[in-house]
Parts: C-alpha cells; structure tokens; sequence
C-alpha cells in the first residue's frame, strides 16, 4: 500500500480473491462512469447513510430506558424482556448475511427499499404487542429487517468511493453512528415523560418511514447491472466463502471485530465498574460515557480529515490497534493492584484512550477490506457486520464472569481482545509484505 493509503490496485495487492476472481463476472461490459462528484459528496447522502448506520443502535439504546416499564406492563420477569434485546441483536447479525449478497445481485436499492418497508412493519407491530412473546418475535423480525441498512450503506460507501476517499466517508459516518448510541437513550428517556414504552416504537417508526422515503426519492442505485451476479444461494456461498480465504480481507474483518468486541465489553461492564466498584453516581457516569463518545467521534474526524491521505491507511490502522492494547494493559494492571489503589480518575482516562482509539481501527479497517472486493461489496460488507456483532455479543456476557465486585474481567476480555486484533493485523494482514511487492 502506497503511503497515502490508496487502493490495493494502486499498491498492488491483486483484486483477484484466493485464486478465484470475484471481482467481476465473465465478459462483464466495462464499467460505467463514476458518479459526477458533487452527487458522490452530496450532504444529503451522507445523512441517508449515517442514518442507515445509526438504525441499529437508536433500534437497541433508545428501548433500554422502557426496559422496566416493558417488564410491568407485560407481567413479565426481567431475564425474559431482556430477550427482546438478545432478539433483535441476532436478528441484526444474520440478517446482514442474506441482504448483503441480495444487494450483489438485485443492486443496492430494491432489497434496501424492502428491508426497510419490513422495518417499519416490524417496528409498528412492536407498538402493538400484546404479550413478551410477540415482541420478541417482532424485535427479532426488526433486527433482520433493520440490517438491511447496516450492510447496504456500507456497499453504498464502496459503489461510490475509493481509497483514501472511502476512508475519509467512513470517518464522516461515524460522527453519526458514534453519537446515536450516547443520544438514543437520552432520546428514550424523554420520550418516556410523556409517553409510555410503546411511545418509543411509535417514534422509531417514524424514523423508520423518514429514511424509507429518503432512500426512495433521493438514493439512486449505484450498483450497475454489469457488476451485479446473476447466481442463486450457490454463488453467494461461495463468493463469502472466497472472501474469507482471502487472507488479508479476513485479516482486516478480523481486526474490526476483535476491536469492537473490546469496545462492546466497555459498554457492558462500564455501568457497574464506574458506579458500583467506583462509587460515580449515576449522573457521573452519563457524563463519562458521553465524553468517551466524544472523544470516540473526535479522533474519528481527526482521522478522516487530517491523517488519511497523508499518513497510510495501515499506519494508522496499527497505532490504533496498538493504543487499544496499552489502554486495555493499564486498565488491567490497576483492576489487579498492581499500582495500589486507584482512583476513578485514572480508569477513566485508560477507558477513554481505548474508547476514543476506535475512531482509528472502526473506519479504515472497514475501508481496508472493502477496497480489496469491489465487486463483492454487499457479501463483504455482510461478512464484516456479522462477525462484528457476533464478536461484540460473545465478549459482552463474560465481562461480569466474576460478578461486580471486580473490573479485572471487564480488563482481561479488552486486552485479549486487543492482542487477538494486534495479532490478526501482523499475522494475516501483513501491510509491510504488500509494500515490498509493490516496490519496483
């Protein structure tokens, strides 16, 4: 890769994918041209994609605050609502694997424009349920439908850009997708003054229609005919299973994940480690999440606006990767001891450092991998955000293995989670190895 980071074509990684070329089908016509570029950097598209993108965390955070209120309402225990949030994360997660190869071979806007119809229609029947059964049911139906969005922007994003471009995009999405997490429950909260738990689907499903009608009118498609493949549920699997033999494309896959699982165990374990080992109140701890968010969205848009382009995109990869290790490694040493007591103020800086590092990893390892499967786009996206919400779910639950007297677990799953993403990039993505083939 050349030290600006530009595409694999640029830096000569071949875009054939394990020995099988899934770049373009047989005697596809040449492609047509780019799109004219104030269309391609139009603020309305990026606001469509960032709201794509921002669907699924306004879908799980802005319910989290009717979470009691779900549980009185239906007569239901708690352990039995929290389905509704397992549900729908699952449903997010293979819904990704059926619309992404949808996406290659019906284009961009039809399955789109269907997941998100289906989205609105899962999220009014969620208003309406009766019993914890059916809403369960229409959470999971939501969360399939709703990942439409996530993985179609993403193949969007790669139609239109390349390089350092889609690097640069990627970063401007997560000034979105970054706040809608830490808005979301701000944004249920105030919802639920004035009305009740079935209020908050009302308003997602508004959200929903709005973006439906802004994809319809204002998002073309921007996959053409001649890079679209024509073969069933046989070509799809094996065009993800091609992808995942290409080493460095499940390097990059495997980077994201590892790093966003880190991420998810800090959402998971930050409320009882902040106030209940620490002693935060409840007010304290809203005002370092934010802060962390802040700073997650801050280094994102330093990333997309001063480093790429200048700086290679694995450069800056790496050194994210590596500030998530450090900070997980302090983190670790002072839940063990190792200084004597501490104090909040050290753990929220360490917390801050690995949240506000992602804004580093998040975007250009996506960008990475997408720049080597320009044809495959909606199968590799699909493969990134499944195994990104897989990963996430999987570390969540272990955080707290050792109850809530400890932040050592919540530390330990960081730092392995680290090292696995450290590895992964030196292993399998091997960037210096790219460079000296490239060199004449």
């Amino acid at each position: 890769m050349t030290e600006s980071g530009s595409s694999p074509a640029e830096a000569g990684d071949p875009p054939a994918i394990a020995g099988r070329d899934v770049a373009a089908p047989p005697a596809a016509p040449a492609a047509p041209a780019a799109p004219p570029a104030d269309r391609r950097t139009s603020l309305l598209v990026t606001l469509v994609l960032g709201g794509l993108t921002a669907v699924p965390p306004l879908s799980m955070d802005m319910y989290l605050p009717a979470l009691p209120q779900v549980t009185a309402a239906l007569h239901s225990p708690a352990t039995t609502v929290q389905l509704t949030l397992t549900t729908c994360l699952a449903g997010m997660a293979l819904g990704q694997l059926l619309v992404g190869p949808m996406s290659d071979r019906w284009g961009r806007r039809r399955p789109l424009l269907a997941g998100m119809v289906l989205y609105v229609l899962a999220t009014a029947l969620c208003a309406v349920a009766t019993n914890t059964e059916l809403l369960i049911s229409f959470r999971l139906l939501q969360g399939l439908a709703g990942s439409a969005g996530i993985v179609i922007a993403r193949a969007v994003v790669r139609d239109l850009y390349d390089g350092v471009a889609m690097a640069r995009f990627f970063a401007s999405l997560m000034l979105i997708s970054g706040v809608a997490p830490v808005v979301a429950p701000l944004i249920g909260g105030q919802i639920l003054r004035i009305t009740d738990w079935r209020g908050v689907f009302v308003v997602l499903t508004a959200v929903g229609l709005a973006l439906t009608l802004l994809v319809w009118r204002r998002l073309d498609e921007t996959l053409p005919p001649a890079h679209r493949h024509s073969g069933g549920l046989g070509e799809a699997l094996r065009t993800m299973r091609d992808l995942l033999a290409d080493r460095v494309f499940s390097g990059y896959v495997l980077v994201g994940s590892f790093a966003f699982a880190a991420l998810f165990a800090y959402i998971s374990a930050s409320p009882f480690v902040v106030q209940e080992i620490y002693g935060a109140s409840p007010q304290v701890f809203s005002l370092l999440f934010g802060l962390n968010s802040i700073g997650l969205v801050t280094v994102g848009q330093i990333n997309g606006k001063v480093l790429v382009g200048r700086v290679a995109l694995d450069k800056v990869l790496g050194c994210g990767v590596a500030l998530i290790a450090l900070a997980a490694t302090a983190l670790l040493l002072m839940s063990a001891g190792v200084f004597g007591p501490v104090g909040l103020a050290p753990v929220a800086a360490g917390l801050f450092v690995l949240m506000a590092s992602m804004g580093l990893v998040m975007p250009n390892s996506n960008a990475l991998a997408l720049l080597r499967t320009k044809h495959a786009a909606g199968s590799a996206s699909a493969l990134l955000g499944t195994s990104t919400f897989l990963l996430g779910s999987v570390a969540s639950p272990l955080v707290g293995i050792a109850g809530e007297r400890t932040a050592v677990p919540m530390a330990v799953v960081q730092l392995s989670c680290a090292l696995l993403a450290l590895v992964s990039f030196l292993v399998l993505c091997r960037p210096w190895q790219r460079r000296e083939e490239s060199a004449p």
